[in-house]
């Protein structure tokens, strides 16, 4: 959790202490205020990504506190802790916009997930709202041919309905984006919009991402956590490549579809969602489905509208468009003067087919906007490069390949997790241990630990 600040409001020393040094040690940095004018003092610094606040303090007390936090910041999480709080107080924290209410004395690992899964929710919820403006300013669907123009209006069909959408087609052709456009133009807009990779998750970690889990489920549970489907409630669950779940989380997720309801992992009552589900996937499940790999049954479920996002061949008339889509947001995004490409270059570009589709595309001009010095990137730029990132792979072992992905996977959950690796072992699915093992394996240090030469390992 790099960069998350925590800001820790209690009169009693000894509380502030130990949860200071409690959210320090999960990697978070701590913010202790003794009071809450000291409590609103810091937070008006700004950079706060969630406030534990005490209800009794003398002077300014907690709902108090909680007004003024309000009137900075109306989405700043904030968990009320007190130890002798009536209903009427928990009432009252609730609508002047608490996030969560926790009694004293708390258990550490109670308080660490009621944490965590805030902050989640947070994350989430600003995802929402920067997809929510990219989609406004039509920075995510580019072209006007008409595949395009036909992918449009299969959206506009879709999003009104409750409809089970599938989307399917060629890695990088831009399901997920076809997907958050579904969930934009749907009534349900104002709601999560949950992601889950089924591929990225190792089968003994995708049904806790999915449906949570009760404290000692397993080993390392040592608390409740909400899944996916909890999430989303009220919203859309994207199940992003969803041929690549196991036999019996495709079960799961039938009844899930069929009933409404799960039970998390160690759970024993049912809880109810309300949650429109779109699929994604580069397979054709029918083949799956005759190959023994897929669901008949959940097939029929999940792809009530299939919609199939066109690969980049099939609409090279988009790519002038797309060019100049993303010469103008990488050179806004690295502060640089407006490059374009020259017509020899548009001719190379229009001439290849794009195996990596949009993504590959975008990777190159990127690459273009950072190494071409000129404002006019020429056919001579572009022709090294064309192809180059494919031509590479196919040429690779795929031993090679394959630990090149884990390692990324595991530098990825570290940085996410503050660097904490208990938790990144957890989030992966292997004991501390192996986790241990394998990031010597792969050289990977922290950045503070690498020393002041600063190699890269």
């Amino acid at each position: 959790m790099a960069g998350k600040r925590i800001l820790i409001i209690d009169d009693e020393p000894e509380i502030l202490k130990q949860v200071s040094g409690l959210m320090e040690d999960e990697g978070y940095a701590a913010v202790a205020a003794a009071s809450g004018e000291e409590g609103v003092e810091a937070l008006a610094g700004g950079g706060i990504s969630l406030v534990l606040l005490d209800v009794y303090m003398p002077g300014m007390d907690g709902l108090a506190v909680l007004e003024k936090i309000r009137r900075i910041d109306p989405a700043l999480p904030v968990i009320m802790v007190s130890g002798q709080a009536t209903i009427d107080v928990a009432v009252k924290a609730v609508k002047l916009g608490a996030t969560d209410f926790i009694e004293k004395p708390f258990q550490p690992d109670e308080l660490l997930h009621r944490v965590a899964n805030t902050l989640e929710l947070q994350s989430l919820r600003a995802e929402n709202v920067r997809l929510a403006g990219e989609l406004r300013q039509g920075r995510v669907m580019v072209g006007a041919s008409k595949a395009m123009r036909d992918l449009r209006a299969q959206i506009a069909k879709a999003a009104p309905s409750k409809i089970r959408v599938l989307v399917s087609g060629e890695n990088g052709t831009g399901k997920e984006l076809v997907a958050a456009a579904i969930h934009e133009n749907s009534r349900r807009s104002d709601k999560p919009f949950v992601k889950l990779n089924c591929a990225a998750l190792p089968r003994d970690l995708i049904e806790s991402e999915l449906f949570g889990y009760e404290k000692g489920a397993f080993s390392g549970a040592t608390g409740r956590k909400q899944g996916k489907f909890e999430l989303a409630d009220g919203g859309t669950l994207l199940l992003d490549e969803i041929g690549d779940m196991s036999a019996e989380t495709q079960a799961k997720l039938l009844r899930v579809l069929e009933e409404g309801e799960f039970e998390r992992l160690g759970g024993r009552r049912p809880v109810k969602v309300d949650v429109r589900v779109i699929s994604s996937t580069n397979k054709n499940l029918k083949e799956e489905i005759r190959k023994g790999n897929f669901r008949e049954d959940l097939y029929h479920r999940v792809a009530a509208m299939p919609i199939v996002v066109p690969p980049l061949r099939e609409r090279k008339d988009d790519i002038p468009a797309l060019t100049r889509h993303f010469l103008d947001l990488f050179c806004r995004e690295n502060s640089m003067p407006v490059k374009e490409f020259g017509e020899d270059a548009e001719r190379v570009l229009m001439s290849y087919d794009w195996p990596g589709n949009v993504r590959e595309l975008k990777n190159l001009v990127e690459r273009l906007v950072i190494t071409v010095e000129g404002s006019i990137i020429s056919e001579e730029d572009v022709r090294p490069l064309v192809g180059a990132a494919a031509i590479a792979a196919r040429g690779r072992h795929l031993s090679d390949l394959t630990a090149e992905f884990e390692r990324s996977l595991i530098l990825s959950e570290l940085e996410k997790t503050g660097w904490n690796v208990s938790r990144a072992a957890s989030k992966l699915g292997i004991d501390r241990a192996n986790l241990h093992r394998k990031m010597r394996r792969y050289g990977i240090r922290r950045e503070a630990e690498r020393g002041v030469s600063g190699d890269e390992t």
